[in-house]
């Protein structure tokens, strides 16, 4: 059998969105399926608070995987709006340096579609500053609800998550090692 010729590769942008529990994990599971291929991975929260001892912050932490936590938590419970807005523009200025360093083959901006529905961040500007400055061999996934038409247009892969069925619903609270 003849074996084709390497191509290069062409980095995708990846939408994950919607209302319903998964999006983040998608995400970080293609975080540790590249991790095992021996590419090297970034995550940057933008909503989660940089006080938590999430679970996949942890095992980054183990594996090597570098993490940014920039939130300040989740929104509906701020505040501070002002102080959110100023979090997104940081976290958006680190995702920025991370994306256009060239230091890594997979970014993850986990939780990015919520300054952009917010109007925290222009979302013509992010996707311009994107289209401009992403290295076409980086793969950029995002995740969050409520994304943005701007996103949706410029992402390669979207797919949304549909909640059918979600234990909270019976009661039963957020656990560890599965929702955190």
């Amino acid at each position: 059998m003849e074996r084709t010729q390497s191509r290069p590769r062409q980095g995708l942008v990846i939408l994950y969105t919607g209302k319903g529990k998964g999006k983040t994990t998608a995400a970080l599971g293609l975080v540790l399926r590249a991790w095992g291929h021996g590419m090297r991975c970034c995550v940057v929260q933008f909503i989660k608070s940089e006080r938590g001892r999430w679970g996949e912050r942890l095992a980054a932490q183990r594996l090597g995987i570098a993490w940014h936590t920039l939130g300040a938590g989740f929104t509906w419970r701020s505040q501070d709006l002002a102080q959110d807005r100023r979090k997104a523009e940081e976290g958006w200025a680190l995702a920025q340096a991370e994306i256009a360093g060239g230091g890594y083959d997979i970014v993850v901006l986990d939780e990015f579609t919520y300054p952009l529905h917010f109007g925290w961040l222009d979302p013509h500007a992010v996707v311009g500053w994107l289209q401009a400055n992403k290295p076409p061999e980086l793969h950029l996934v995002i995740t969050g609800r409520d994304a943005v038409d701007e996103l949706v247009a410029y992402a390669d892969l979207v797919t949304e998550m549909t909640e059918v069925k979600h234990p909270f619903q019976q009661g039963v609270a957020a656990q560890r090692g599965i929702e955190f």
